[in-house]
């Protein structure tokens, strides 16, 4: 038999199959009158629709009915009580803990009836600086202040307070931020190897800027009829990722990690690409481990499914541009690498401009122009921002302008080779250390540290206690410094060194002890299986920020000098 007379022949079959069940359809409907068939019809429609949309939702199946489960457990009685009483303790101790005044002050909490005068004011900031206990400018912190050079910050006082009533939104009457801005732009393609269509916008940090790439895909994501976007990123990309799919409808799948490299599984990544994904990330470096992603190998996956690349370098973008030109090699991780499309960094970290600046960068204007929002009917007249926000600070962008021009390009490559030689001596070193571990090979600034033989967290509490406030990290539970200039002043990564010996060393005396303080905190809130509970206490903590009651306990927490014990 030929080819076409076998085609004939299943043609053939398929026509008596379909045939057959016509009759079958027909002879069971015989007997029914034609509202029933309309009606049956139209609930099995509306049925389906239902279990569709019931089972396929942005969150998953199977953490909805956990939570339903965990929300009827606490509405038994007994269970609930005891479990709310727990919680209010947790958050009471919070409020102590954080809102604690020394002797005599007190929450302003209304207008002076009169305004203070400049030296008043100055008083009363100064009387708030009182305050701080972590001094560091001494090195003793990971992250959080990456320079605070006096030179440096008289100059960006001086730059801000003459752009301080500035505004972006209005280019026509500050047309020297607008230049600045465009600048900041240009130089940070310029730095990461973007070509002439690169393009970018400042924002008002890495979280903002992280925002906007994920706007911007989501919309392109829309035009090509993608209902559910979906980000896939790597499980250690950073929480502003999840933010994003929760502020845009998105969802955010994650991605394992090597266990031994803790870079991102790109098999896994390729398995996960489905019609629905509006994008791909990786991270340069992630945050907790301070691992490099593979971006060259998801790069590739990129072009193979036309799907736009955001490469996170917002931790390390400002030390990464720099390592080749100190003599340390990296992967290609930026423009230069076929199907990278975007590149968040933040130039209020290693570009060591003020706070409340980053930068969100383009392949490509078409990548921008989904970023944009335009109102064009608005009564006001035709309304266009580049980002979230609609007015600016200016007198930020102004500062991070003198800033990356003051620094040079000597200024930052001569930072960058202290910073990359501090943090790998601590991982020289701390490999060297019985009882811990480095996660991965960490090429830049980030050291994260854990333990097969004790709970980490007692390392972490022991620290603290020398004066060292480190990053607790979960899933796995860890540690981590995040080495900054300030870490390159001498004698401190030595210091730190000692004191993780020494701490590791008491502990291995007697490794199988409980962990308590914040560490057993800390240890408890990852084994907690209704994340409801976390997210409740994490929310009381937000509300602590903004609390102006001084707690009731407070007066007898205080010592001689009003610090809480």
């Amino acid at each position: 038999m030929d080819y076409w007379s076998a085609l004939e022949t299943y043609k053939e079959m398929l026509l008596l199959y379909l045939e057959e069940g016509r009759r079958q359809v027909n002879s069971h409907c015989a007997d029914l009158e034609p509202w029933q068939i309309i009606g049956a019809s139209v609930l099995t429609t509306l049925g389906v629709v239902w279990a569709h949309s019931f089972l396929f939702q942005q969150e998953s199946l199977k953490s909805r009915v956990k939570k339903k489960c965990f929300r009827l457990i606490r509405k038994i009685p007994f269970v609930g009580g005891a479990i709310q009483s727990q919680l209010n303790k947790a958050l009471d101790d919070m409020s102590t803990s954080l809102c604690t005044l020394k002797a005599g002050m007190s929450y302003a909490t209304k207008l002076p009836s009169k305004g203070l005068t400049q030296d008043q004011v100055l008083d009363k900031i100064r009387e708030y600086q009182t305050l701080n206990e972590v001094r560091w400018e001494k090195g003793c912190v990971s992250g959080a202040v990456y320079w605070g050079d006096e030179t440096l910050t008289k100059l960006l006082v001086k730059v801000y307070g003459d752009f301080a009533w500035s505004n972006p939104l209005h280019p026509d009457i500050f047309p020297g931020v607008r230049k600045m801005e465009a600048e900041v732009v240009r130089m940070a393609c310029t730095l990461f190897r973007g070509g002439p269509n690169s393009c970018g916008t400042v924002t008002s940090g890495g979280t903002e800027s992280i925002l906007m790439a994920c706007k911007a895909y989501r919309d392109m994501a829309y035009e090509r009829g993608v209902k559910y976007p979906e980000i896939l990123a790597p499980v250690s990309v950073h929480a502003a990722f999840d933010k994003a799919a929760h502020y845009f409808g998105m969802k955010l799948v994650h991605i394992p990690l090597d266990k031994k490299t803790m870079k991102v599984d790109v098999k896994a990544m390729k398995r996960a690409i489905s019609r629905n994904t509006a994008m791909l990330v990786c991270s340069a470096p992630q945050f907790p481990h301070g691992i490099m992603d593979p971006i060259e190998e998801v790069g590739k996956l990129a072009v193979r499914y036309n799907l736009p690349l955001h490469v996170d370098a917002c931790l390390g973008g400002f030390l990464i541009v720099f390592m080749a030109k100190c003599g340390y090699k990296l992967a290609p991780f930026d423009f230069s690498v076929k199907g990278v499309t975007s590149i968040s960094a933040d130039t209020h970290k290693y570009g060591y401009a003020p706070k409340g600046s980053s930068v969100i960068l383009y392949s490509d204007k078409k990548y921008r122009h989904h970023q944009y929002f335009v109102a064009p009917d608005w009564q006001g007249g035709i309304y266009a921002s580049p980002s979230i926000a609609g007015s600016r600070p200016g007198g930020i962008i102004a500062a991070c302008w003198a800033t990356m021009m003051h620094m040079g390009e000597n200024g930052y490559i001569d930072a960058t080779r202290k910073i990359i030689s501090a943090a790998r001596k601590i991982k020289t070193e701390v490999r060297k250390i019985n009882g811990v571990f480095v996660f991965g090979n960490p090429e830049v600034s980030v050291v994260a540290i854990g333990s097969d033989v004790f709970d980490i967290f007692r390392l972490s509490n022991g620290l603290t206690a020398k004066g060292w406030n480190l990053n607790t990290l979960q899933y796995p539970s860890s540690i981590h410094i995040c080495c900054t200039v300030l870490h390159t002043q001498p004698g401190v990564v030595e210091q730190f060194v000692r004191d993780v010996r020494e701490e590791v060393g008491l502990i291995m005396k007697n490794p199988k002890e409980k962990t308590t303080g914040m560490g057993a905190i800390y240890g408890m809130a990852q084994s907690i299986p209704d994340r409801s509970m976390v997210t409740e206490i994490s929310r009381g903590f937000l509300d602590c920020l903004y609390s102006t009651e001084v707690p009731k306990t407070n007066s007898n927490h205080m010592n001689g000098n009003g610090k809480a014990h």
